[in-house]
């Protein structure tokens, strides 16, 4: 029989005393936003691209379409939001 235990953020699954390693969960928030690269670094959306655009250039806007990496020191705590992706 297999019974499933929840916890705040990880899964348990054990069969007759048997635990194995808990299962992370994605941070949905986290998986709608960011990305990876075939390199494995994590891509982002620009912002201020949503709204009250008429003030900004047409050069301004085309640079806002382009998706971007996100930092270095950032990388680490987006990569534990996301860990299957």
């Amino acid at each position: 029989m297999i019974k499933k235990l929840l916890g705040k953020k990880e899964e348990f699954f054990y069969v007759k005393g048997v635990t194995w390693m808990p299962k992370l969960k994605t941070n949905k928030g986290a998986a709608k936003r960011f990305s990876l690269t075939s390199k494995g670094r994590v891509k982002r959306k620009k912002a201020f691209k949503s709204h009250i655009l008429t003030k900004k250039s047409p050069k301004r806007k085309r640079a806002l379409r382009k998706s971007a990496l996100i930092n270095k020191r950032d990388e680490k705590n987006v990569r534990r939001l996301i860990p299957y992706k």
